[in-house]
């Protein structure tokens, strides 16, 4: 009988601290649609500062978030923003910038560090004397760190290069910096500095840094302006949000001295995969709070067989890719013996697994 859980599955389960409770409780709060909530306006100001702009709006989630950057920015219905075939807008966020704002998507291959080439991008911008045939390109979009890459850095020298070209080219340039913090503490970048090149940025508040719920938009203060109507219109202005936004400061201000924590968990986890037998993991890749591993093809062992064999013992992964990878996510509430829990179970538990198959 499992009497314990170990949830890998993403950074996006863990459970509110009391912190983070008893914050959401005491609140003071008012009406944040008329923008008079003041642990809410408290909220966005801090965390513009630490992100060096101007200005930032809280919305419900890092889809939404995206979604009113690319629309702000792309104010005219066929514009076109380039961006990564396998970046999370262009992969998970049910292309909401084409069915919702009318914008088209140019994609450039990913490469596996998550990157793009820089001569493809400058090559898939369009020639503006060209518009009668032609989208207009009015956007650049960078994810970092890069989800599908692995959690990989984007780092501060290829950003500020990007951002030369969308500057060359009169583009504007968006981070969705869902675990811009990772990448931060990874690099050991300040953030600010990490994301100076981006006229815009979304971070995700329920991922590593623990939030329960939310992510934050930033940018100028007329970008912002535009961002709440967005905002308003997408069904996202919320009443008394400050008791999100209290749970919010607490993991901003609690959970980033952590994360490196979880890079550590990471790589332990990641170098334990290397020496079980029968599977493949890229320990090079590994970098922040991801890991993907394979099941290596001579096993005859699926993927899915392999998480439901995690799962009876009391640990949850996530199959990728079809299903043809695993997922494993690190965060603050998984401690390191989870981690040799885990690896105790794979190792020792592996080898008996493929005998039944």
């Amino acid at each position: 009988m499992v009497t314990k859980i170990v949830d890998l599955r993403s950074d996006t389960v863990t459970k509110p601290t009391e912190a983070m409770r008893a914050a959401a409780a005491s609140a003071i709060v008012d009406d944040d649609v008329l923008g008079s909530d003041p642990t809410a306006s408290l909220f966005e100001a801090e965390i513009a500062a630490l992100m060096g702009k101007e200005a930032a709006c809280f919305v419900p989630s890092g889809t939404m978030a995206n979604l009113i950057c690319v629309l702000v920015h792309c104010e005219v219905r066929g514009s076109e923003v380039i961006l990564g075939d396998k970046c999370h807008i262009n992969v998970y966020e049910n292309g909401g910038i084409s069915t919702i704002g009318g914008v088209h998507s140019r994609t450039v291959p990913n490469n596996p560090d998550g990157t793009m080439d820089l001569d493809l991008i400058e090559a898939a911008i369009r020639d503006p004397h060209a518009e009668l045939f032609y989208p207009t390109t009015r956007l650049i979009c960078l994810e970092n760190t890069h989800a599908n890459s692995g959690g990989r850095c984007i780092s501060l020298e290829y950003t500020d290069k990007v951002g030369e070209i969308a500057k060359r080219h009169a583009l504007k340039l968006h981070i969705d910096g869902a675990r811009i913090f990772n990448a931060s503490v990874a690099l050991g970048v300040p953030v600010d500095r990490l994301v100076q090149a981006a006229d815009s940025v979304s971070v995700c508040l329920s991922k590593g840094l623990g939030a329960p719920v939310g992510s934050v938009i930033l940018g100028s203060k007329s970008f912002i302006v535009k961002a709440k109507r967005l905002r308003k219109t997408l069904g996202g202005a919320m009443r008394q949000v400050g008791i999100l936004c209290a749970a919010a400061r607490v993991a901003l201000n609690d959970n980033v001295s952590k994360l490196a924590e979880d890079h550590r968990k990471a790589k332990i986890f990641a170098e334990g995969l290397c020496r079980t037998k029968g599977l493949k993991v890229d320990l090079a890749s590994v970098e922040t709070n991801i890991v993907f591993f394979k099941i290596v093809e001579s096993s005859n062992v699926s993927v899915e067989k392999f998480c439901n064999f995690l799962k009876e013992h009391g640990i949850l992964v996530m199959a990728v890719d079809t299903c043809s990878s695993i997922r494993v996510v690190l965060h603050h509430q998984i401690s390191e013996g989870d981690i040799h829990y885990t690896l105790s179970c794979i190792q020792l538990l592996f080898p008996q697994y493929l005998v039944g198959n």
